[in-house]
């Protein structure tokens, strides 16, 4: 019997209603460790190369961690993957909450959902057993009410959702999937997947936690992090992401009217102190997490804003706000409430909205086009609106649907210049002219620009230093280097967010990196090692790798937007830009380091190293043969 995990997976064919089970071996999870890892080996065993992302070839993967549903801070996280409608590649996000723990607790490690239904369907899994149900009462429905009614329909108020809103039903590109109304699988695009397949939500409930191998050792590890909380996560705990946008701001990383500016003087009108001060009723947590971040907000006037959609955090902020220029506090809660009801990822909408103004200001799109709306920069209403228009894809809302990498194709006249997107993903809220590590990041990162699965180079304090140490990193290296030593630790790190993301922990409670080989020891019982995570992360990372490349992508689609080569046009980053030449060298020196060709390719004696030879059949043709470097 294993420890930790169910030694479950449950597949579910839309298409012709059918659902059965998969027993993965142990070795199974010791290699993919759950999570992202189970998305990156799915999405290249199962897909044919070339599928549409919204057609019912797709397949949708949520799928827990090994450790996830323990008792411990930060185990309540699940990925969310499939072939990504922005980007057409590797396609994975992560989201915290309940669901994840309350999935694991029902007997189950993953779902993955294939074909389409006809008629939309929910699926409902409670203690080792799962039924489809007509969810064409609830096709429509924004996120809250159907969380509602598939409670009621169940007779459980416990029960615990995954939901798409009308965002993903309409197949808006950056459609996100909502865990428990307020926690969000928000990148890529996973929502309109889950739309295309007409699939409405999943609603889980457990009452058996698998059994751990060491209960005694992980009560001890758990003590220990929530011993350093109040030390190390007093800001978070106290105001959740965004207290200290003013110190960005100061640097230049605070994203200001679509990464154009340095400098947005209203800053403290908009950061998590003001929400606190002005907004904010209350703090919700995950499932058994001691930091206790997220905002819950709650608004009469000027907008209605319900508490139970939580609150804005950092990112949504940033690209709700100082991205495109809007100081209105209020506003922003209510476009992040409206990202939650109708299923959208903040970022993304920020970013495609920022876009927009910048090409409405430059006479790309006119009042016209935008049913008479002024659509500048610092508009709040204006980006409310927007909100919504893309949420229904009405009028302009419907191409900005698309996200800012179609849109700019579809408005041309130089729009393209605006687009700030890698690879179709639009870019997060930190700034890559100052941090040039995120920027190699944001570069070949498989999803395209994240700041997750990240390395955020002013982040590496002495402190900070000191948890690389036990992966060979012994000195600390210039914060503006991108030599050697930077790609160096760039992919050590890196290496350890994406192992995090697999293993399906949170990277906010202060974990070192030393002990996820102790929770993972006392949670599975196996004699795991740090040397055998860090080959599981670029296991993964080789295998997304080889699904992005077998779908048409290339070391051309590893750069970034135009705008990051050029200086702010004010503030402290005005005279400060990436070089080209410097980050092609450091993107040459990274494929090397993970074993790939100067294409950024893997090697076949790469795959052979990690394990993983029979994802060779994958590797592109060269004429008549296999591509042999």
């Amino acid at each position: 019997m294993p420890f930790g995990y169910a030694g479950k997976v449950l597949w579910v064919d839309l298409e012709y209603g059918r659902i059965r089970v998969e027993e993965p071996s142990e070795n199974w999870y010791r290699m993919y460790l759950g999570g992202m890892g189970a998305v990156a080996y799915y999405l290249l065993r199962e897909l044919e190369a070339g599928v549409d992302p919204l057609g019912p070839e797709n397949i949708l993967v949520m799928a827990t961690g090994v450790i996830t549903g323990a008792p411990f801070s930060g185990s309540g996280r699940n990925a969310v993957g499939g072939k990504s409608p922005l980007t057409g590649g590797f396609g994975e996000s992560d989201v915290g909450g309940y669901w994840g723990a309350e999935l694991k607790h029902a007997g189950f490690d993953a779902i993955i959902f294939k074909g389409a239904s006809e008629e939309p369907v929910w699926l409902w899994v409670e203690d080792g057993k799962a039924e489809l149900r007509d969810a064409s009462s609830l096709w429509g429905l924004e996120v809250g009410e159907c969380q509602d009614r598939m409670r009621s329909e169940v007779g459980e108020p416990q029960a615990k959702t995954a939901i798409i809103g009308p965002g993903g039903e309409r197949l808006v590109r950056f459609a996100s999937v909502i865990n428990d109304l307020n926690h969000v699988a928000g990148r890529c695009g996973l929502g309109a997947v889950m739309g295309s397949k007409r699939l409405k939500g999943v609603a889980v409930r457990g009452h058996n936690p698998p059994k751990v191998a060491d209960p005694e050792r992980l009560r001890e590890l758990a003590r220990l992090v929530n011993s350093r909380i109040p030390t190390e996560a007093r800001s978070l705990h106290e105001y959740g992401t965004g207290a200290a946008m003013d110190a960005y701001m100061e640097t230049g990383n605070l994203p200001t009217r679509n990464f154009r500016d340095g400098g947005f003087k209203e800053v403290i009108e908009i950061d998590a102190i003001a929400v606190k001060n002005r907004f904010r009723v209350g703090m919700e947590t995950c499932y058994a997490c001691g930091v206790r971040c997220k905002k819950v907000v709650e608004l009469k006037e000027p907008y209605i804003v319900e508490a139970r959609y939580g609150g804005p955090e950092y990112e949504t902020l940033a690209a709700l706000g100082s991205d495109c220029g809007v100081s209105d506090l209020a506003a922003i809660c209510k476009a992040n409430e409206l990202c939650q009801r109708y299923g959208l990822d903040t970022i993304s909408t920020g970013a495609t909205i920022a876009f927009a103004m910048e090409c409405y200001e430059n006479n790309i799109i006119s009042k016209e086009d935008t049913g008479g709306i002024d659509l500048r920069f610092g508009n709040a209403d204006a980006m409310v609106k927007m909100v919504e228009m893309i949420g229904r894809r009405e009028g302009i809302g419907d191409l900005l649907a698309e996200g800012v990498k179609r849109a700019s194709e579809r408005l041309g006249s130089g729009a393209e210049a605006y687009a700030i997107h890698v690879k179709g993903l639009e870019v997060p809220m930190h700034e890559p002219r100052l941090k040039k590590g995120l920027g190699l990041g944001y570069a070949v990162c498989p999803m395209g620009a994240d700041h997750c699965a990240n390395f955020h180079d002013t982040f590496m304090t002495p402190e900070n230093y000191m948890r690389v140490r036990p992966l060979g990193i012994l000195e600390e290296v210039p914060v503006d280097s991108l030599g050697g030593e930077k790609v160096r630790l760039y992919k050590r790190w890196t290496e350890m967010r994406v192992v995090a993301n697999s293993l399906s922990i949170c990277q906010f409670p202060p974990w070192r990196f030393s002990e996820y080989v102790d929770l993972v020891q006392a949670v599975t019982g196996w004699d795991i090692s740090m040397l055998e995570l860090a080959e599981a992360a670029e296991r993964i990372l080789t295998l997304a790798r080889l699904f992005n490349i077998r779908e048409g992508l290339t070391s051309a689609d590893d750069w970034l937007p135009e705008r990051f080569f050029q200086p702010q046009t004010s503030g402290p980053l005005s005279k400060r830009a990436m070089e080209p030449g410097e980050l092609r060298r450091a993107i040459e020196l990274y494929y090397g380091m993970m074993g790939w060709d100067r294409d950024g390719i893997p090697l076949p004696e790469t795959l052979q190293r990690l394990g993983i030879g029979w994802a060779e059949v994958h590797l592109p043709l060269k004429g008549t043969e296999r591509l042999i470097v």
